[in-house]
């Protein structure tokens, strides 16, 4: 259970990845509401962060908390990561994989859910076509789908508009911003302006901006 004082705070992270320091002394903290949107160029350590957070990547140092969270829960268990690679079975057509990620993410077998996410993502009449079908941007809308199936509170969304066309990327935008306004929060890696409120900017490579 998630309460008004939810909170994501960083303190002096630190990335190594084959050897490489990718980032030290990164500190930054994301309330309620709120977007934190990461930028900097190629190998800055934007998507290294986003795992790290999701408890895919180890903390070479520091800390992470998701305050005001699932006590009973880790970090991993109340976060929607979604990366740069869609993980969708060729043979099973839009519905089951729908399904599948809403059953695996602790959603249980509701149609209800998987029909909103869906008709959110502009899916519907997809449903019955097998994944191996869809191009790159129904793939990616697909991906995006299960942060509407199951509600969690933190969305971590990596390169979120690669692959939509103009009205899907404003289609996304919509939702994320409904996702900020009912309380949720949302980290995303991006080289574009989401147009989010409220948003911070975290320039990685750099010295921290906020």
């Amino acid at each position: 259970m998630t309460t008004s004082e939810l909170r994501l705070a960083a303190h002096d992270l630190a990335c190594l990845r084959g050897g490489r320091l990718v980032f030290e002394g990164l500190s930054f903290a994301v309330a309620r509401g709120e977007a934190l949107v990461l930028t900097g160029a190629n190998g800055s350590g934007k998507s290294s962060l986003l795992r790290q957070i999701a408890g895919l990547l180890e903390i070479a140092h520091g800390t992470i908390a998701l305050e005001g969270g699932d006590s009973e829960r880790t970090i991993g268990e109340q976060v929607h990561y979604v990366g740069h690679l869609d993980a969708l079975k060729p043979s099973m057509n839009v519905a089951e994989t729908l399904r599948f990620w809403t059953e695996y993410l602790g959603g249980g077998r509701n149609e209800a859910a998987v029909a909103h996410a869906l008709d959110a993502f502009a899916l519907a009449s997809l449903a019955d076509l097998p994944v191996g079908y869809l191009s790159a941007g129904q793939r990616r809308r697909l991906s995006l789908a299960r942060v509407l199936a199951v509600p969690r509170p933190l969305w971590l969304l990596d390169e979120p508009t690669v692959a939509l066309d103009a009205a899907n990327t404003a289609r996304l935008l919509d939702l994320m911003n409904v996702h900020l306004v009912s309380g949720g929060l949302i980290v995303a890696a991006t080289h574009l302006d989401l147009g989010l409120v409220p948003a911070r900017m975290l320039r990685l490579g750099e010295e921290v901006a906020a």
